[in-house]
């Protein structure tokens, strides 16, 4: 047994929690860059932070550029508005892309002479940097970051979509509140439970688990297994969002130190060519995937089969398909303007950006059967 974990965060859960925003983000600044999304300011939660933060006599400044799949240009814009506003600290408010572009923010305000796409692609280079402190509150329960170091970008010039990875990054305190989880459209709902769902599922099936990550992906999988069908169908079930809520923010921790697999890997060039919703992608590719990969870990996709409802890992593949039909997730990449033209492309940046994903897969796809995958889910 040889494996490392070190996963920090601390985590203010429970309903009523974004009451005291404000005062979260005063124990770690002054003066922070409010980093969020439009929809913040539709639903109220922004004009909410910001009566809390006069309440408190700080100033602040509000960043709402982030796009669906935040872009390097847009953290090079943030970090730079960062450091004009004189901002000391970073609010994270929306879902994975302002709490991801926010991490970047964090880092390049503190290091204006580094280059944010040698970063993504090359990593951190054995240096040490620091990064303005962040305050993670999510608004979607999907992505994780909340609870780990890693943020995908997107360069919009080369479409590479890669992750930044460091502790430097986790955020000093995330306020998960399941009640500010209750605007999401029910499209936006069903492709981030399942994107929580994948976080949980791969970072069981890495080669990479270990004996701290393995039960907090089982047991979040169980829970969003359970819960996942019925915060889809009524997402005012407070029972089913708080569960499939707090399954979401500690698979993050368990994926940030075990690894993901092919999904996700296979899944960033889709979202990088086209700007896709990243749950969507998901959705099109993980049930071709696992019928690829099941008899490659066999022991485990039982596990994860009998977790769907299914008998044993001959039948994953049609659990996670059956499971996608009921929360109106069918998709298959046609649907999103993909078509066989792209495929050489998307086999090429698969390996060019997500090589240790391809490579902790239980089976280890060449160039041929990642092409492949990629035509099954057309």
């Amino acid at each position: 047994m040889d494996f490392e974990y070190c996963v920090p965060f601390d985590l203010k859960f429970g309903r009523g929690k974004a009451d005291h925003i404000g005062e979260e983000i005063s124990r770690h600044g002054r003066r922070p860059l409010i980093v969020t999304g439009k929809s913040s300011a539709k639903t109220g939660l922004l004009e909410k932070v910001e009566g809390q933060l006069e309440a408190l006599g700080m100033e602040y400044h509000v960043f709402d550029k982030v796009s669906k799949n935040p872009l390097t240009t847009t953290v090079e814009e943030g970090a730079e508005t960062a450091r004009s506003s004189g901002c000391d600290c970073i609010l994270a408010l929306g879902g994975g892309s302002p709490m991801d572009a926010s991490k970047g923010i964090a880092l390049m305000a503190c290091n204006p002479g580094e280059d944010i796409r040698g970063i993504m692609m090359d990593g951190f280079g054995g240096r040490r940097l620091t990064a303005l402190p962040i305050v993670a509150v999510p608004t979607t329960c999907g992505t994780g970051s909340e609870c780990n170091g890693t943020a995908i970008l997107s360069d919009p010039v080369t479409k590479d979509k890669k992750g930044i990875r460091d502790n430097v990054l986790i955020p000093r305190c995330s306020v998960v509140d399941p009640s500010l989880m209750e605007t999401m459209p029910p499209e936006t709902l069903s492709a981030v439970t399942f994107d929580a769902l994948c976080h949980s599922m791969e970072s069981y099936l890495s080669p990479r688990s270990n004996p701290v990550t393995e039960p907090t992906s089982l047991t979040c999988m169980a829970t969003l297994s359970k819960y996942i069908v019925r915060v889809n169908d009524d997402i005012y079930d407070e029972e089913a969002l708080d569960a499939v809520t707090l399954a979401s923010s500690l698979v993050g921790s368990a994926f940030y130190a075990s690894s993901l697999i092919a999904p996700h890997g296979l899944e960033h060039p889709l979202s990088g060519l086209r700007d896709m919703v990243h749950g969507r992608g998901l959705a099109a590719l993980t049930p071709v995937i696992f019928r690829h990969s099941c008899m490659c870990s066999a022991p485990k996709f039982s596990i994860v089969s009998k977790l769907l409802g299914g008998n044993d890992e001959t039948d994953c593949a049609r659990q996670v398909e059956m499971l996608l039909g009921r929360i109106g997730l069918d998709v298959y990449l046609s649907d999103e303007g993909f078509c066989e033209d792209d495929i050489p492309w998307l086999v090429d940046n698969a390996f060019r950006v997500s090589k240790a994903r391809i490579e902790d897969n239980p089976k280890v796809f060449g160039r041929e059967e990642i092409a492949e995958i990629y035509r099954e889910a057309m």
